[in-house]
């Protein structure tokens, strides 16, 4: 009698899939770059960060910082909290593929670029609702991907603990780049606020726009 076979393991070394880990770069450049737009452009606050605006909103409450900052530390909180949700059902009760749910955020992102580009937010209430639009987006975000893309003070507490114990794990090469890769788009952002500031709230879109391409090509099927 035959013996049925077992489904062969996964070979040892093969790693985390490159193509998902540079999806996870790309979505942290975006949050970098989300975040240093909202918080240069539309008003000292951030929109994927909430441990930053919890305790910007704290230093409000006792008369620091900057007038008005307590209410746009509030809606993006609020709004923040409506991506999650919004990513919640559309992951675990519509069961949307991760593209279809990128694409989303995406066209929120695209959405806020647009109205930015073509001055059409000049008002403080217009200001508010691009923050609802960015935050929503990273609510998404950060709800839609179990590796953290825009909160990372766990990850780098856990790789510099990793560093100084001497106990790299295999791609914390990625870890480490995805940290990076905040930095780079925070920069780029500040970068264009100063050259061509219409084009500032694009920045987030582009590696987005990029994490959902990678995403999309991961699932075709592959011709044998």
């Amino acid at each position: 009698m035959s013996t049925p076979t077992r489904p062969s393991a996964p070979a040892r070394g093969a790693g985390p899939d490159p193509r998902g880990e540079w999806s996870l770069l790309l979505l942290s450049t975006a949050s970098g770059a989300a975040d240093a737009f909202v918080f240069i452009c539309v008003g000292q606050v951030f929109a994927g960060v909430m441990t930053g605006n919890l305790v910007l909103l704290g230093a409000a409450a006792a008369g620091g910082g900057e007038h008005g900052v307590a209410l746009r530390v509030i809606i993006s909180l609020v709004a923040y909290g409506i991506g999650v949700i919004c990513g919640a059902w559309m992951n675990e009760r519509l069961r949307w593929s991760l593209p279809v749910m990128l694409l989303t955020e995406v066209a929120l992102l695209t959405a806020g670029a647009v109205l930015w580009a073509l001055d059409l937010l000049a008002s403080e209430g217009a200001r508010l609702g691009l923050l609802v639009l960015i935050a929503v987006a990273m609510g998404i975000q950060g709800r839609i991907r179990a590796t953290p893309t825009n909160y990372f003070t766990g990850t780098l507490t856990a790789l510099v603990g990793r560093a100084a114990l001497r106990s790299w794990e295999e791609g914390d090469h990625w870890v480490a780049g995805r940290l990076i890769a905040v930095v780079v788009g925070a920069a780029v952002t500040a970068l264009t606020v100063r050259l061509w500031p219409d084009a500032a709230a694009a920045v987030a879109v582009l590696p987005a726009a990029g994490a959902l391409l990678v995403e999309t090509l991961r699932r075709r099927p592959s011709r044998g």
